[in-house]
């Protein structure tokens, strides 16, 4: 299927509300007022809130035109490696908006909270049971906040055992937010690299493990979308020194039910219930980073914990050990109700199919891409490939540009110069929800810019061309930014 998804139809303006303000105008009708009116002092409260007058179809179209600026999964691909911007079963979003669910109140207690409760340790043993680890916590609110939590309790255990460590390794291949959350506990990032396969050698690991190294800290898959197949070999000469492995668990979408991280070597792993179990993604949250720990870190997680006794639930608090609280109340409800509804309607085929779906539509790309685009590493990856800009920078077309272009063609562009490990990357993940007719759109795309880079390389340098907003000045966008409060 050859036909873009993108086009150059009606592209509304839409000015500011207060811009089609007009004195007078109304949209909402108030009920008759049964005290009598009282003027109010000036002097006490001040002038009138400057809110815009407008009539119901001034509002309705307001909201509406902006609604059609925006682009989610809901409306095509959204290829963003390592991000897992997938498309969310309805279902999901039904359930977290039953009024049982949706209104219950965090103060309530437990006697009031027994369903929520029961839903939220019934949660943490199943994400016990598909990563295999002998215990969760899901009160971390997102996948930083999970490493925040993993390293607190990495940190406290050595506390515990006497003997407090300065340093942790870091590979190149790591999520960013992973030295970030490592120096909050005080830890000096070591970093090393990866072979030239694309992932972690024993050598590089044996070669800076000592007594005063805390652990390492492991993305698996990391991010070049490749399995640490050598996890086993580094766990050991890890453990060997009294150190423990952190495992980021961001892309478990790609082997979630097929890889269980407590059983190879990890010792403590994030999760983002917001990326690989269906839940809302974006748009500034919320999310949901739960931590699944060793038997060993278990007295470190933190309150208050989910436990039940017969057939009633509670939080508990009495965990001498623990780290303590992360976070108001217990964390993002709603965000759990999703991946729960999620894990129920998937059930353990189900999710081990997603993995692979994903897999399979990630290998697809990379083998209908390669010769297009340069590809760093050919090997079979997991859930995203990546590629870089190294053929088209002879006609002086980059990354950004072939970005830029997609954009006409109708598709978000994937995630780019991103790893830092390659220059000028190029990354596609296109999920386990999308189809082989979208993906094979979004290749004939990519290859017919990849024509274009060849013969007419204008074409890319002032793209996009079509969209509502063209190419802006980014340079000076950074240097000289202009912020309206």
């Amino acid at each position: 299927m050859d036909q873009r998804p993108g086009t150059s139809g009606l592209i509304f303006n839409e000015p500011q509300l207060w811009d089609k303000s007009r004195k007078g105008r109304c949209g909402i009708s108030l009920p008759r007022s049964d005290v009598e009116r009282s003027e109010m002092d000036s002097s006490l409260t001040g002038d009138a809130p400057d809110l815009p007058q407008l009539c119901e179809m001034d509002v309705v179209r307001h909201y509406t035109r902006l609604s059609q600026w925006n682009f989610g999964v809901d409306s095509g691909m959204y290829p963003l490696g390592s991000c897992t911007m997938k498309y969310n079963p309805k279902t999901n979003e039904v359930q977290a908006a039953r009024q049982g669910l949706a209104g219950a109140h965090p103060l309530s207690g437990d006697q009031f909270s027994q369903g929520a409760l029961k839903l939220m340790y019934n949660l943490e043993q199943f994400l016990a049971q598909i990563t295999g680890f002998d215990a969760v916590t899901l009160q971390p609110a997102a996948g930083a906040h999970g490493e925040l939590a993993g390293m607190l309790m990495i940190h406290a255990y050595h506390a515990k055992n006497g003997r407090q460590r300065s340093k942790i390794i870091i590979p190149d291949t790591a999520h960013g937010t992973n030295p970030a959350s490592a120096s909050l506990c005080g830890y000096e990032s070591v970093n090393i690299k990866s072979g030239p396969d694309g992932i972690l050698e024993p050598s590089a690991v044996s070669a800076v493990m000592d007594e005063d190294t805390a652990g390492i800290m492991v993305t698996n898959p990391n991010t070049l979308g490749l399995f640490e197949s050598n996890i086993k070999e580094i766990a050991q000469i890890v453990h060997a020194k009294g150190g423990l492995v952190y495992g980021d668990g961001a892309n478990m979408n790609a082997i979630m039910g097929i890889v269980k991280p407590g059983e190879i070597g990890i010792d403590v792993l994030h999760l983002n219930l917001h990326k690989t179990f269906s839940t809302p993604h974006g748009g500034g949250g919320p999310g949901s980073g739960p931590v699944g720990v060793v038997k060993a870190l278990e007295p470190f997680l933190p309150v208050p914990r989910v436990e039940k006794n017969l057939d009633t639930y509670a939080f508990v608090n009495d965990c001498p050990d623990s780290i303590g609280r992360l976070h108001t109340f217990y964390g993002h409800f709603g965000i759990m109700i999703r991946a729960y509804a999620y894990i129920l309607s998937m059930g353990g085929k189900g999710l081990t199919d997603a993995s692979k779906l994903a897999v399979l539509n990630a290998n697809y790309v990379k083998e209908s891409l390669k010769g297009t685009l340069n590809l760093p590493y050919d090997k079979p990856c997991m859930h995203e490939c990546v590629f870089n800009d190294a053929i088209q920078q002879q006609n002086h077309i980059t990354t950004m540009d072939m970005a830029k272009r997609l954009l006409d063609y109708g598709f978000h562009p994937p995630t780019v110069y991103f790893p830092l490990v390659v220059d000028g990357a190029f990354m596609v993940e296109p999920t386990e929800t999308e189809s082989k007719e979208y993906i094979d759109q979004f290749i004939y795309a990519v290859k017919a810019i990849a024509k274009e880079a060849r013969n007419t390389p204008e074409k890319l340098k002032n793209a996009p061309v079509m969209t509502k907003v063209t190419r802006l000045d980014e340079v000076s966008a950074a240097r000289k930014p202009c912020l309206r409060g």
